[in-house]
């Protein structure tokens, strides 16, 4: 298993563009598989800790009940618009895959999962500013950077 301490410590400086990408403001997106299969999204906070990336959820809140039948997530930072008059500018746009693991819920019978890491993405304007530059990270195969144009 991989968890965020692993991402930084092979690519502390990805990482924390990442988690900045992620802090821009409270509440990001997860997406989760309903019982039929068809996806669920749902706005959620994170908590990148030094050894783990978590995120929780209210007892008995439907994307819980997705993750507790099939772990499999997709996590999205909150979006910003690149800026127009400077492209270049723009500090990109984060995902997050993998798997989450149930933790002890709270005192009130919420949920936490710790999140296993499966794929992690930036993707940002270029220089100049006529292509992507997309930068990915997988367990066992480390760090890629690939321009789209």
């Amino acid at each position: 298993m991989t968890w965020w301490s692993d991402l930084l410590r092979e690519e502390p400086e990805f990482a924390e563009r990442v988690r900045a990408r992620f802090a821009v403001r409270k509440h990001g997106t997860m997406a989760t598989l309903r019982r039929d299969g068809s996806p669920r999204i749902s706005g959620t906070e994170f908590d990148f800790g030094p050894e783990h990336l978590r995120l929780g959820s209210m007892a008995g809140a439907l994307k819980a009940l997705d993750l507790r039948r099939d772990p499999r997530v997709a996590l999205h930072c909150p979006t910003e618009d690149a800026p127009e008059d400077d492209p270049r500018s723009w500090d990109g746009d984060a995902k997050i895959a993998g798997r989450a693991h149930e933790e002890p819920p709270g005192d009130d019978g919420s949920h936490r999962f710790r999140i296993e890491l499966t794929e992690v993405v930036l993707t940002r304007v270029g220089d100049p500013p006529d292509h992507l530059v997309i930068e990915s990270w997988h367990p066992g195969r480390g760090l890629h950077r690939r321009q789209r144009h």
